[in-house]
């Protein structure tokens, strides 16, 4: 008798989020809250969404310097492109408690939306991407963990604080590695 294999389906974890296991230390990741805007059988991509840069658009690039997207906070987006400029808004909706992204944004739509209730703006250079499986073979391997979008938290909290915020909301045993120090010398 033939064995039969059927391929198993891998859920999609666009719209969700992966945060960085407190034992990767690639410094691209460590410590990274990604938010995935595609997630299918050909790879993954999205942008980490606290390391902010410290910087508005229109300080980055002259072309904004003057318009409504002026204010808009540009983070680190991940290593792939990473002089590539990716608008990224998004929203919670309460009532239908629900998240909804809006990926690559062009610039005018992206005006249209500073200043709209309960919408979050922010520019990132370059993105995070993986190819054909590479993902699915990371998560294998734990290098990552993922949570719903929980948007009321975006908008609060940033940088590693972020990280250790979700991280520890989800067991005790990621709550510890999550506040354990740099150097354990000064624990």
């Amino acid at each position: 008798m033939k064995e039969r294999r059927t391929a198993r389906k891998t859920a999609s974890l666009a719209g969700q989020l992966l945060l960085a296991h407190p034992v990767l230390r690639d410094p691209n990741f460590r410590r990274a809250v990604v938010l995935l805007s595609a997630h299918n059988a050909e790879g993954a991509m999205g942008v980490v969404l606290n390391r902010p840069l410290d910087k508005q658009l229109g300080e980055l690039n002259s072309e904004f310097a003057l318009g409504a997207l002026a204010g808009v906070p540009v983070y680190a987006g991940g290593p792939v492109e990473p002089q590539q400029l990716v608008l990224v808004s998004w929203e919670w909706l309460d009532a239908d408690r629900a998240f909804q992204l809006h990926f690559g944004i062009e610039p005018d739509k992206a005006a249209g939306l500073v200043g709209s209730p309960g919408v979050t703006l922010r520019a990132f250079l370059g993105y995070a991407g993986w190819s054909k499986g590479q993902l699915e073979n990371e998560m294998k391997h734990d290098t990552w963990v993922t949570a719903p979008v929980d948007g009321d938290l975006l908008g609060r909290v940033d940088g590693v604080g972020l990280w250790r915020q979700i991280l520890g909301s989800i067991s005790p045993d990621l709550k510890l590695l999550a506040d354990e120090p740099d150097d354990p010398a000064v624990n």
